[in-house]
């Protein structure tokens, strides 16, 4: 009966309206999507990772420039992908065409991908709550995990409950992270002038080259900038993507790893390279030299920033799911339907999942294991590119890039995947590989031969009816 009833009240509310997404989204609206969503806790976190992973100051701001360049690369590629392609769900949504492998990208994601991120941030938000209380010395790392999975467990009932309470958070955040990187690049272009440049001085000296090394701080730099391809996870939402796309990619990116580099010199005019490389909360550390007592202000605006990115995180994490149970990759429930319309059984299991992860993980090799798998796909993406380029080149293209760039961002992409490996082989990458591909023991009996449908079926009523969701309609 009551089986019945809730796929009734599915079927009478899809009949009543099918919903259509609107494009509502601009230019500027789509420089604001990226730029927000890349600026978040890895400029705050990863500057010292970076520095001691390679080893000179000149080598550093060397890797956050490249890094700049393979975003905007990547981006204008998928600028294409996305205007071939014109749905939302970005990687996924462009995989489909290879069931297998599209299912083993939402499978990695869900498990590996956007819990690694979600940690990884909410560890970024720990370190600089706690900062102030441990001046001079390594806060507990108890202390900091239980402050981390407190802000996961926080933004997820937010996001559960109120995409209102959601959206203002994210308004706070950004005006913080934007007001604390302004404040960071304009001390140090003032501590330019006064000719403070003496950590410049023979600034490649010590440079590790290491094949592994400069994989490690590529992962570490390419954190901060996540989020390059943002706009291709909402294409059905954007105005004119054909112009829109590209140049959104180009003016957000643009910016950004100007800002970026501009406060990593900030850091290097105020900080000694050692000084750098040990603080735990760079922005505190160049706060408390520059700001004295008022040091802390860039403690709490550093906080800010992540807790918004871990916000933005949540709110963009169920479009993947939500994709995904529409192309019968994932059980069917998708959106919640009383009081609030919330993609609630997602962002759920990410909160559980994330907390797992939480209690072993440490930030570097969260990033670390995070990067390995996104660029393992990125690949897979580009790869797709140049198979549409030379065996579907009639398929209208709006906007294309030359041939070369997404042979240069692949290239990029295989190196980055295969680098950690190459010299300091771990077994972690192996146990995370193995993981990606046990998706394919999921698929082929669940998905392909759709074994114990039955089962299926009353596992997915049953979470309707306890979580209060209804399946969702495809909307193009």
């Amino acid at each position: 009966m009551f089986f019945s009833n809730i796929m009734a009240v599915g079927t009478m509310e899809g009949d009543k309206q099918k919903l259509n997404l609107r494009r509502e989204v601009g230019i500027i609206g789509a420089v604001s999507f990226i730029a927000g969503t890349m600026i978040g806790s890895g400029i705050f976190m990863s500057p010292q990772y970076v520095l001691s992973t390679v080893g000179s100051p000149g080598a550093s701001l060397v890797i956050w420039a490249c890094c700049g360049l393979i975003a905007m690369l990547g981006g204008l590629c998928y600028a294409e992908l996305g205007t071939v392609i014109p749905e939302s769900g970005a990687e996924y949504i462009y995989m489909t065409a290879g069931k297998v492998v599209a299912f083993m990208f939402v499978f990695s994601f869900i498990l590996v991908m956007r819990p690694a991120s979600v940690t990884g941030i909410a560890l970024s938000i720990a370190e600089y709550v706690v900062a102030p209380f441990y001046e001079g010395c390594t806060p507990p790392p108890l202390v900091v995990k239980c402050v981390a999975a407190g802000s996961i467990i926080v933004l997820a009932i937010i996001n559960c409950v109120s995409v209102r309470w959601a959206t203002a958070i994210q308004v706070v955040s950004t005006v913080a992270k934007v007001l604390a990187l302004a404040l960071i690049a304009l001390g140090g272009v003032v501590m330019l002038f006064q000719g403070n440049t003496q950590n410049f001085d023979n600034s490649f000296e010590g440079t590790n080259l290491g094949v592994s090394s400069i994989g490690i701080a590529f992962y570490q730099g390419l954190w901060s900038y996540d989020g390059w391809n943002t706009l291709n996870f909402l294409t059905e939402e954007l105005k004119h993507p054909e112009v829109n796309l590209p140049r959104a990619i180009l003016i957000a990116i643009s910016l950004v790893t100007g800002l970026y580099l501009l406060v990593n010199v900030s850091y290097l005019t105020v900080m000694t390279p050692r000084e750098l490389m040990t603080s735990s909360a760079v922005a505190v550390t160049w706060g408390n030299k520059v700001l004295g007592s008022w040091g802390w202000i860039m403690s709490v605006a550093a906080a800010l920033s992540a807790f918004g990115s871990l916000n933005g995180t949540f709110f963009s994490g169920g479009r993947v799911c939500f994709v995904a149970a529409r192309e019968g990759h994932m059980v069917r429930v998708s959106v919640r339907y009383k009081c609030v319309l919330t993609p609630s059984p997602a962002l759920i299991f990410t909160t559980v999942v994330s907390l797992l992860v939480l209690i072993p993980g440490d930030f570097q090799s969260i990033v670390n294991f995070f990067s390995f798998t996104a660029w393992f796909f990125y690949a897979i993406t580009l790869a797709g590119l140049l198979y549409l380029k030379i065996k579907k080149p009639e398929l209208p293209r709006p906007y294309r890039v030359p041939i070369i760039l997404p042979i240069l961002v692949l290239i990029a992409a295989i190196f980055l995947v295969l680098a950690p490996i190459v010299d300091d082989p771990q077994i972690e990458y192996l146990y995370v590989t193995l993981f990606m591909f046990s998706g394919v023991l999921i698929y082929i009996p669940f998905i392909h031969y759709k074994l114990l449908p039955g089962l299926l079926t009353k596992l997915t009523v049953v979470l309707q009816l306890f979580l209060e969701v209804a399946p969702a309609d495809k909307n193009l």
